[in-house]
């Protein structure tokens, strides 16, 4: 069980650098979890066909992607007395949908020859035993399960990599349960999700997503979401904020049976798919550091930049100054700029009164092979395009 944390000391443990505990794995990276709905209504027909619609959706979309089920040792996880009980929902669906473990290896090698990852919920510790015998590579808790201590103890003893949702859960879980696999070096990501079916737009809280970054920075944290609105737009912020694992239902037309309205066709997982690629388009880079900008983008803001050009006839060994020099566009590739004008330099040739003065014209201290001579050198217009389209200014 979990050591018991305050507020204060979850801070002084955990947010010290030099504290902390935490894996940060890239197994989680860009992962995207299709959850089987109602345990693909308990026909292996059903989930082998869910199998082969999603995996072309992910292989035409270039995605990682895990396709989940959910495991329950049916016989023993509800009580004898109350398996006639029809009017318990959870309880008649459970048996409604009932497989067997070798219908459960059929769709998991389905799901290996389709190149997904085979992941699940197991709901108890048979479906543990079970998640190892079959070869499952990522487990998941469910959000009603994240204070199981009973469950998580047998999943954590797997060592398999691991993913949380946080619905319906308070911080003191959430911390207790964080704590708990990075003392066991356990990877493990951390899913906001709210546990509404379907959910509203207005109910999905995507600034937790900030939340739990800044809290758990050496963790994962993805999005597991039940909208139904819409395809794009929790995307496209779930991604800007920082998520990096996503998850949804999934499910197909098949048999008139009803598809839940939490639940997504391969046609809007698709839609799904590709406004993940918008996102990663429209944001780039990490965030992490500076970015570099573009050749095209730097030639751009050249354009943009004044050039020196002498006010007066100006003598070898001048002193440039205020009152001898102006700045002007274009700029032309080898003239100094506004950008490196500091004044106090010395001409090294005479100079014509509005003539660009070049960087080479100048006692530099930067010689000619500098980084800066050379950038100087690239920049700008060419001078010789200059001269035949009209009279002007020669560098010198």
């Amino acid at each position: 069980m979990p050591e018991k944390l305050t507020c204060s000391s979850w801070k002084l443990k955990f947010q010290k650098p030099a504290e902390r505990f935490f894996v940060h794995t890239s197994i989680f990276d860009n992962l995207f979890v299709l959850e089987m709905a109602n345990n693909h209504w308990g026909s292996v027909e059903r989930g082998l066909k869910i199998v082969s619609a999603y995996g072309q959706v992910v292989r035409y979309n270039n995605i990682r992607a895990a396709m989940k089920f959910q495991f329950r040792d049916v016989d023993k996880f509800i009580h004898k007395d109350f398996r006639h009980r029809t009017d318990i929902r959870y309880i008649k669906k459970t048996l409604d949908t009932q497989l067997s473990w070798a219908d459960y290896q059929k769709m998991v090698s389905a799901v290996r020859d389709a190149s997904m990852i085979s992941m699940a919920t197991p709901f108890d510790e048979v479906s543990v035993d079970k998640c190892v015998e079959l070869g499952v590579q990522i487990i998941k808790i469910a959000s009603s399960d994240i204070k199981d201590w009973f469950l998580i103890e047998t999943i954590a003893k797997t060592k398999k990599p691991v993913i949380i949702s946080t619905g319906g859960s308070s911080l003191r879980d959430l911390d207790d349960i964080v704590s708990f696999f990075s003392k066991r070096n356990i990877p493990l990501a951390i899913n906001h999700c709210v546990s509404i079916y379907p959910s509203e737009d207005h109910e999905l809280e995507m600034n937790q997503i900030d939340f739990l970054k800044a809290r758990y920075p050496d963790n994962v944290i993805g999005f597991s979401t039940h909208e139904y609105h819409d395809w794009r737009d929790s995307m496209l912020v779930a991604y800007a904020k920082g998520a990096r694992t996503f998850e949804r239902h999934v499910d197909i037309d098949m048999d008139n049976v009803p598809v839940s309205p939490y639940c997504s066709l391969p046609e809007q997982i698709d839609l799904w798919f590709k406004a993940f690629h918008k996102a990663e388009e429209l944001c780039g880079a990490s965030g992490a550091a500076k970015r570099i900008p573009p050749e095209k983008e730097v030639r751009y803001l050249d354009g943009l930049v004044r050039g020196v050009y002498a006010k007066s006839d100006l003598p070898a060994g001048h002193v440039l100054d205020d009152d001898s020099v102006y700045l002007a566009v274009p700029l032309q590739k080898g003239q100094i700029s506004c950008r490196e004008m500091m004044r106090g330099e010395v001409l090294l040739h005479p100079v014509a009164k509005d003539g660009a003065i070049a960087f080479t014209n100048i006692d530099s201290p930067y010689g000619a092979a500098s980084l800066l001579a050379k950038s100087i050198e690239q920049r700008g217009i060419e001078t010789d395009a200059l001269e035949a389209g009209r009279a002007g200014p020669r560098l010198v």
